[in-house]
This record gives C-alpha cells, structure tokens and sequence, in this order.
C-alpha cells in the first residue's frame, strides 16, 4: 500500500465506534537558530471518529494510489491499536490538527506466523526532518510485537528513497522486488523486520533494540 514522504532524513468495512486512546508521550518543540518556538507534537492512538477526516486529507496528499473512506475503516476501526497519530492542539479545544500518522494491521500469515503490516505513514511536508516518522513507526511495531506479532513488514515504492532511508535505519530489510505492484506502474520494494527469531529468514531485533524496539 502507499508510503507518502514521511521520512526523517527527506515518509474498515463495519463499524465506526470511538475507542479510548491513550496519550503516548509529547515531542519537545525544536527550536531554530533563533530560538523561535514551535508547535508542540503530541503522539496519541487513534481514538475517535473525529480523527478521521484528518488522517485521510494528510495521506491523501502523498498516495501511491487512492483508497476509499471504506479503506481507511477498514483499518482504523479493526485495529485502533495499531493507529497512531502526531497531533497538534489548539489552545481553545476543538479536533486537533493531525500532521503525523501511521496505520497498520496485524494477522495470521498463511505461513502459520502473526505478521503486523504497515499500510500507510505519512508526515506532513513542513513537519518533517523531525524524526517524526521514526517515532511512529516505532510506536506501531511495538504494538505489533507486543500483540504478539512475529514480523513486520510493508510495501514502499522503489523510487522513495527517503522512506527506504528511514525504514532501513530502523532495521527493516528488502525482502523482495515487486514488479509494477502500483497502479502508477512503479516497482515496490517489501521490507520486512523479525521480532526475537533466529536468524534464519533475516535479521532479527531484540526486545530492546536501539532500532525499531528502543522508544526511551
């Protein structure tokens, strides 16, 4: 599925119930060669419907290929968990602004494993260079591999290169080529990551990786 640019170094068919969302942690705001401040990002789950309308306009951006509101459901509301946004609030309340987000799903492969997907991860333009694309995915595979997933794995156009950058310095790995797996006829890369197993298939992360598993 898509990769929009969201890269440090350059990035449901039933059912539209809320479920409680829980506050990950806050980004202190970089400051500039001029100490100007600037907005505080917040990382939370996906918690709300209200959220959604702003995960579509941010991935929307930067897709490979358009889905429909169903697919983001889709995905959403069967694993919440593994949603994650960065956010900015706004000092008067209301729906706040979403400028980072992940979303991902996790079953059983065919090969008998639990395997956790990352569908899509976005940041927005004027928020990158942050690591904030890092920071959620780190959050998302942790997620996964405390759900009980045994691997991660996604889909990246071969042509990103900043998005190859940033899954490669979590310790992602290129699995295969996928030949014009997009609809724009582009190439995909599948990168894919093991959690505690032998390194048999690939390289594998401990629990407390300085990777993908480190959020300290």
């Amino acid at each position: 599925m898509a990769h929009g640019m969201a890269t440090d170094a350059p990035s449901a068919l039933e059912g539209s119930g809320t479920h409680e969302g829980s506050v990950i942690g806050s980004h202190a705001s970089l400051k500039s060669a001029e100490a100007c401040s600037e907005p505080e990002v917040e990382y939370m789950q996906y918690s709300s419907e209200e959220l959604l309308q702003g995960i579509i306009d941010l991935i929307s951006l930067d897709l490979s290929e358009p889905y429909s509101i169903f697919t983001y459901r889709y995905f959403i509301n069967t694993w919440p968990q593994l949603c994650y946004l960065a956010v900015i609030r706004h000092p008067g309340g209301g729906i706040p602004t979403v400028v980072g987000t992940i979303v991902c799903k996790q079953d059983t492969h065919r090969s008998g494993g639990v395997r956790g997907y990352i569908a899509m991860l976005a940041v927005r333009a004027d928020m990158r260079k942050r690591k904030m694309g890092s920071q959620l995915v780190k959050l998302a595979v942790r997620a996964m591999r405390d759900g009980g997933c045994d691997e991660a794995v996604l889909e990246t156009e071969v042509t990103n290169i900043g998005a190859l950058r940033l899954y490669e310095g979590l310790g992602f790995v290129r699995d295969k080529r996928l030949h014009r797996y997009y609809l724009n006829g582009n190439d995909a890369y599948r990168l894919k990551v093991w959690f505690n197993r032998p390194q048999i298939d690939g390289p594998s992360l401990p629990p407390e990786s300085e990777t993908i598993a480190d959020l300290q």
